[in-house]
């Protein structure tokens, strides 16, 4: 099949293959999700403005693989991006498979980690050109907060509806 890129930036291209148009990441790089629970049973969740939606939107912490290290692995960007935007720092982690995100508009693919015995380093909030907040949630008062968050503007990130 013939694929045509129509346009390509810094970070992401439009293609079409046939009649089908899609966007990727330049380079293929993937992402790393992080579901992170406290010993407290707190769910570590982040805020932050998302300008193609318009509004901020409630998310497990992420990031891209290789953003910073194109040797890095998906682990490891899992764990710096914990840190950076959370300013938790997990003792273990267990991959949980890889996942796609929007197979019908992407081909951006993720693999999702449980994050283990966590430490405050920081207060998070991400690197120079995020703001971040954080919130710890009881995993008991997960569908309340989520409630709260949409009444006030926010989205919610699809993954949150598979958290028990």
């Amino acid at each position: 099949m013939k694929e045509t890129t129509r346009w390509r930036g810094r970070f992401i291209e439009a293609v079409t293959e046939e009649s089908w148009e899609y966007v990727r990441r330049i380079g293929g790089a993937g992402a790393a999700v992080i579901l992170a629970e406290t010993d407290a049973g707190e769910i570590v969740l982040v805020e932050q403005y998302r300008v193609p939606l318009g509004r901020p939107c409630i998310e497990l912490p992420a990031g891209i693989v290789g953003d910073e290290d194109t040797l890095e692995g998906a682990e490891v960007a899992a764990r710096r991006e914990l840190e950076e935007e959370t300013g938790f720092r997990p003792a273990h982690m267990e991959s949980l498979g890889d996942f796609v995100t929007s197979p019908g508009l992407t081909a951006e693919s993720f693999t999702l980690f449980r994050a283990s015995g966590l430490e405050r380093t920081g207060s998070g909030g991400g690197v120079a050109d995020e703001d971040i907040r954080v919130h710890l949630v009881p995993r008991s008062d997960l569908r309340d907060f989520l409630a709260n968050a949409r009444a006030r503007g926010c989205a919610v990130d699809k993954l949150l509806a598979l958290i028990p």
